[in-house]
């Protein structure tokens, strides 16, 4: 193999340029040419590749983002533009590609190895809820962020003796929502893979009335509900003032923790060893500190689950 190619796709999440970097210092390191494919699928179909050099990715390891910029494409998901992508490729010279992304990138990176095409995966995504890997490149970041506007928040709920519901972001994973809940000392957090019970959540608000306390944080996965319908449920419930802040897409921007650019810089370094090795098809992930790799069949096969045990210990911690 003498030339591969590295993109990002679907929605950024920090520490995707540590992978970048590691990816294409790793490639010219072992004497191989490095494309880099702006705008995701989208880019690759457009021909937009620029052959990348050390100095393409210097000073980037501590940007969040991505520098290859990144994009969803409907088109890709068709026989069509799948044909389009590996030609744009076959057009290049690249033999082997590097995908950092989620669920919907690793589907993409599948269909062209299937193709005869052979890609590795990169788990880029604040989600964490991609399998193989403990922990997804961005989540560690996303994490401190949400803590951050926590521990801000809790301050005005204390000053204003208030109600506040925390929408974080995770459609169908509650990792965020449970890991900064838990962190930021959350009376309350709501996941889509454990139901609740709205009467056990206005009895650990009425309960801590009891004791004095002035206060509510409830921390809310958006794939449960809407941040402000669930407002409004509360404050029927309770008669409590409350109110909700929405973190959106700040949980995605900012620099990269140390851990998540450790994490990418590794990730990043073995999945160009595969692609040397001839292999491809397979899901780079990080697995109690060791790196590792499955199939992408493999991936697909096992569902996210959320640790349960985190989910009691913050029940019993908030009583």
């Amino acid at each position: 193999m003498k030339t591969i190619g590295v993109l990002t796709s679907g929605g950024d999440s920090p520490g995707m340029n540590a992978a970048v970097r590691a990816v294409v210092r790793k490639a010219i390191y072992h004497n191989l040419n490095v494309y880099g494919i702006y705008q995701g699928y989208a880019g690759l179909m457009a021909g937009n590749f620029k052959k990348l050099e050390l100095g393409s990715v210097g000073d980037i390891i501590h940007r969040g983002g991505t520098m290859l910029y990144t994009a969803r494409s409907e088109e890709f998901k068709t026989l069509e533009g799948q044909h389009s992508g590996i030609e744009q490729l076959n057009k290049h010279g690249v033999e082997g590609l590097v995908v950092i992304g989620g669920d919907g990138s690793y589907r993409g990176a599948q269909k062209l190895t299937e193709h005869g095409f052979p890609c590795i995966g990169l788990p880029g995504t604040i989600d964490n809820d991609i399998a193989g890997t403990d922990y997804t490149i961005g989540f560690n970041t996303a994490l401190h962020t949400v803590i951050d506007a926590i521990d801000k928040i809790r301050d005005t709920a204390t000053s204003h003796e208030r109600t506040f519901i925390i929408e974080v972001m995770g459609r169908h994973a509650g990792d965020i929502a449970l890991w900064a809940g838990l962190a930021g000392g959350a009376e309350t957090i709501i996941i889509p893979e454990i139901d609740f019970k709205l009467e056990d959540v206005v009895g650990r608000i009425k309960s801590g009335q009891k004791r004095g306390k002035k206060h509510t944080i409830i921390v809310l996965a958006e794939g449960v509900s809407n941040g402000m319908d669930f407002a409004k449920l509360i404050e029927r419930e309770t008669s409590l003032e409350t109110r909700v802040s929405v973190l959106g897409h700040i949980q995605r921007g900012g620099t990269p923790t140390a851990f998540d650019r450790v994490l990418a810089s590794r990730l990043g370094g073995r999945a160009v060893e595969l692609l040397i090795e001839g292999k491809g098809g397979r899901a780079v992930g990080m697995e109690q500190n060791r790196i590792v790799d499955y199939s992408f069949d493999e991936v697909f096969s096992k569902p996210h689950h959320i640790d349960e045990t985190m989910y009691r210990l913050s029940q019993e911690l908030s009583i």
